[in-house]
């Protein structure tokens, strides 16, 4: 779906406040755990090895009973990595001090032909 202005704009003012990585970063340090933040429908479709799922929907309510450790290392990503973005964001205002997006999200890693995992 095409994102609307108002949605870029939201997305634009917050990505200077997120750090973002690459597929290549991400893959070099191991430090990083993956959170898939796309909706339940796509998770089921295939999904990064490794990952966990916290929909957009539901991150800020249950992250803290998931991963209550704010220093845990978090990667966060999307379909192309706009909703991440905002996600991350949304955690270090909770308080979460080590959060990334993903650059790309999973588009950007299926189109490296990287294997994923389908339920």
């Amino acid at each position: 779906m095409q994102a609307t202005p108002a949605f870029a704009s939201l997305v634009d003012s917050v990505m200077p406040h997120v750090t973002l990585l690459t597929i290549e970063q991400y893959q070099q340090q191991d430090q990083w755990l993956l959170i898939d933040v796309r909706e339940d429908n796509e998770w089921l479709q295939g999904h990064l090895p490794n990952a966990k799922h916290l929909s957009r929907g539901i991150i800020e309510r249950d992250i803290e009973h998931r991963f209550p450790d704010k220093n845990t290392p978090l990667l966060l990503y999307c379909g192309a990595g706009q909703r991440a973005a905002l996600s991350a964001y949304n955690l270090q205002l909770m308080g979460y001090t080590q959060v990334a997006s993903m650059i790309g999200g999973y588009r950007a890693w299926i189109q490296h032909q990287f294997p994923i995992v389908e339920d």
